[in-house]
């Protein structure tokens, strides 16, 4: 199973950061490679969404339930079905001084080691880069945000 962990700072307080993380239904509106997030079930402690985003103009899709851990601030995530047979990892937000320092882990598994030999380095960089793009978006937005007051 490959892995990819990215993370940046945003000049924003983690709760908001957070609760911004929480709306993912929003997140086409400001990551420019999501196409759509379909909530299909959504409790105090857990969303179950429906993605499809674009990789190099590929449509990839896939069903995931996210737990939250408010106490934290914390999201996990894990593939229910989709593309890939493994996707999963967790957003963490962790507050310094009033800026915020996120960290997106994800690991994942097309599930045929042959392909995966073939293009793993193409695809662990664009995992690498797509996850860099929604925190960039994220920063974008939260900062937005504090701005706007």
């Amino acid at each position: 199973m490959a892995f990819v962990e990215t993370s940046i700072v945003i000049d924003a307080p983690a709760r908001d950061v957070y609760e911004l993380a929480k709306e993912q239904e929003r997140f086409p509106e400001f990551m420019p490679d999501v196409e759509s997030v379909t909530v299909l079930e959504r409790r105090a402690a857990y969303v179950v969404t429906r993605w499809k985003t674009l990789i190099e103009d590929a449509p990839i899709e896939w069903t995931e339930e996210d737990r939250f851990d408010d106490a934290a601030p914390r999201i996990d995530y894990k593939l229910i079905e989709g593309d890939l047979d493994t996707f999963e990892g967790a957003w963490t937000f962790e507050d310094r001084s009033g800026r915020t320092h996120v960290k997106l882990t994800v690991e994942y598994d097309f599930g045929v080691p042959t392909l995966a030999e073939l293009i793993g380095p193409t695809l662990a960089k664009k995992v690498r880069e797509n996850s860099e793009m929604m925190l960039a978006a994220l920063k974008a937005e939260a900062e937005t945000k504090v701005r706007a007051g």
